[in-house]
C-alpha cells in the first residue's frame, strides 16, 4: 500500500511537473505591469541605476521620410560616437558584461577581435496590435504538455512575464515578423584564411500565427510556411526547399521537402531539422540555428537564468549601409569589427542542456534574448566536452515599416577550426519586403514542381 501511494504521489509531481497549465499565465493584477513598470513586451521600462541603460520610451515606429524599398536603412544614430573598445587586453576590466562566448572569441583572436561600445539605444518597437495581442496572451496563454507547444495565444509573445526558460524561448519563436516576408540574401561559408564563395538565397515566409485575429487553435497549429529557392552560385542555382513548421513539432512533426535541380525530383526531406546541417552552409551551422533558434525545443532542458545587463550587437545600421560590401565585412576568422556596434542592453538568459536519452551535436547552449523584442541576441554553444565550440550572434535593426527588430546578419563562428558562417546579409541584394500577399498553394510540393521546371 505505502509503495502503491509513493508511486501515486510520483506520477502526480511528474504530470505537475509537465501539464500545460503547471506555467505561463499571470494574474490580472501582474499583466498590469505591462501597462506600468514593465514595457508592453515585459520589458523593465526604466533604465538602470548607473544610467548606462536609459528608459524606453517607444522605440523607432517608422521609416525616414522619402525612404525607397530596397534602399539601405539609413542610420538614425549616426552621430553617436564610440564610447570607449573593448580589446583582449582590457576584456577583464569588462568580464561581468561579457557573455562567455565573447569571452572565447578574445582568446581566439586576441590580435584583431574587438568590440566598439556605442551609447545604448532602446530602439525596438512593434505595432499596436501587437502590443495588445501580447497584453491578452499574457493572462491565458499557457504551455501544451511538456512544453513543447502553446496554448490559448494569437498574434504575438505568449509569455511577456515568463516564468520559465521554455517560456522565453518560445517568446523568440513566436515573436512578430510581420505577416509574411520576401527576402534575397547572401550565405558565405569563409575558410579560416577569409576565402569565400556566396551563396544567394531567395526567401517566401508566410506566418499564419501573426496574422490579425489569429490564434494557434485558428491556425490549426502551423507557425511558418517556408520556402527557399537557391539562387547562386551554378552549381547550386535552382535547388529548393520546402519547410512547413507546427507550432507543437512534438505532437505533428515538421513536414519538409527539397527539389534537386539536375534530378527534376521533389523528394520528402524528414531530416530538415534540430542537428542537420542547414542549406548549403558547409557544415557550419545546423538546421535549428538559422533565426539564431528555430524549430523543435524538446531535445534540450530550458533554464530561466533571468535578466542581466550584457555588451550585446544592437543597431547594426553601418553594416549594411549603402555601398557596403561583402569584401568590405568578411575577414580571416570574424567579419570586420569596424562595421559593428556594441550596446549594453538587459538580456534574458536561458540555459539549455541536453536531455538525456536525445541526441545533438550541441551538448550546451546559452541564450541572450533582448528583453525589448525577444529576438536571441547571442548564443554560446558547448561540444559534448563542455567547451565552447561555436559563438552565434545577430546584429539587429528596426525594420520601420512594420516596426520590428530583426537582424541584416547573423554569423556563427567556428572557434575549433577558425571558420565561419554569414547568413542574411542583405548588402549586395537589398531586398525586403513585407506582409506580401501569399496564398497556402504558394507552399506545397506541386508549387515547387512548377518552380523547379521554371
Amino acid at each position: 500500500m505505502e509503495r502503491t501511494i509513493r508511486t501515486l504521489c510520483v506520477a502526480c509531481l511528474v504530470w505537475l511537473l509537465t501539464a500545460g497549465g503547471a506555467y505561463g499565465k499571470v494574474s490580472p493584477e501582474e499583466a498590469e505591469r505591462l501597462k506600468g513598470d514593465l514595457t508592453p513586451t515585459g520589458a523593465v521600462r526604466g533604465g538602470n541605476a548607473e544610467g548606462t541603460i536609459p528608459e524606453w520610451t517607444g522605440g523607432i515606429q517608422k521609416c525616414e521620410e522619402g525612404r525607397k524599398e530596397d534602399e539601405a536603412y539609413k542610420n538614425p544614430f549616426a552621430d553617436d560616437k564610440i564610447l570607449f573598445t573593448i580589446t583582449a587586453q582590457n576584456s577583464e576590466q569588462y568580464a561581468d558584461k561579457l557573455t562567455e562566448g565573447y569571452k572565447a572569441l578574445f582568446r581566439r583572436y586576441p590580435g584583431t577581435w574587438k568590440m566598439q561600445v556605442y551609447p545604448t539605444r532602446r530602439s525596438a518597437a512593434l505595432p499596436q496590435r501587437i502590443y495588445d495581442a501580447i497584453y491578452r496572451n499574457a493572462t491565458r496563454a499557457e504551455l501544451a504538455q511538456g512544453g513543447n507547444g502553446v496554448l490559448n495565444a494569437g498574434e504575438g509573445i505568449p509569455f511577456p512575464i515568463p516564468k520559465e526558460g521554455i517560456e522565453a524561448i518560445w517568446n523568440h519563436l513566436l515573436r512578430f515578423r510581420g505577416e509574411s516576408i520576401y527576402r534575397v540574401y547572401g550565405q558565405l561559408p569563409v575558410t579560416a584564411s577569409g576565402a569565400y564563395t556566396p551563396v544567394i538565397l531567395e526567401e517566401k515566409i508566410l506566418f499564419p500565427y501573426a496574422q490579425p485575429g489569429a490564434s494557434i487553435e485558428s491556425v490549426n497549429n502551423k507557425g511558418v510556411y517556408f520556402f527557399q529557392t537557391v539562387l547562386a552560385p551554378a552549381r547550386l542555382a535552382g535547388e529548393l526547399l520546402l519547410v512547413i513548421d507546427p507550432i507543437d513539432q512534438v505532437r505533428e512533426p515538421r513536414s519538409a521537402w527539397t527539389y534537386n535541380a539536375g534530378q527534376r525530383r521533389v523528394r520528402r526531406a524528414p531530416n530538415i531539422a534540430y542537428d542537420n546541417p542547414g542549406t548549403a552552409s558547409d557544415g557550419l551551422r545546423t538546421s535549428d540555428q538559422l533565426d539564431m533558434f528555430s524549430g523543435a525545443p524538446d531535445r534540450y532542458n530550458w533554464t530561466l537564468v533571468g535578466r542581466q545587463e550584457k555588451y550585446v550587437a544592437y543597431n547594426a545600421y553601418n553594416l549594411q549601409a549603402q555601398g557596403v560590401k561583402y569584401a568590405d565585412i568578411i575577414r580571416p576568422g570574424h567579419i570586420n569589427p569596424d562595421l559593428l556596434r556594441y550596446e549594453l542592453h538587459r538580456v534574458w538568459v536561458v540555459d539549455a542542456r541536453l536531455k538525456e536519452g536525445t541526441s545533438h551535436i550541441y551538448a550546451r547552449r546559452t541564450f541572450y534574448i533582448d528583453e525589448d523584442s525577444w529576438q536571441v541576441l547571442a548564443v554560446d554553444i558547448y561540444d559534448a566536452r563542455q567547451q565552447i565550440w561555436r559563438v552565434h550572434e545577430a546584429h539587429c535593426i528596426v525594420l520601420c515599416e512594420l516596426p520590428f527588430l530583426g537582424p541584416v546578419g547573423e554569423f556563427s563562428y567556428d572557434l575549433q577550426n577558425g571558420r565561419y558562417i554569414t547568413v542574411g546579409l542583405i548588402n549586395e541584394t537589398q531586398t525586403w519586403k513585407f506582409n506580401v500577399k501569399y496564398d497556402l498553394a504558394d507552399f506545397t510540393p506541386d508549387a515547387m514542381r512548377r518552380a523547379g521546371r521554371r
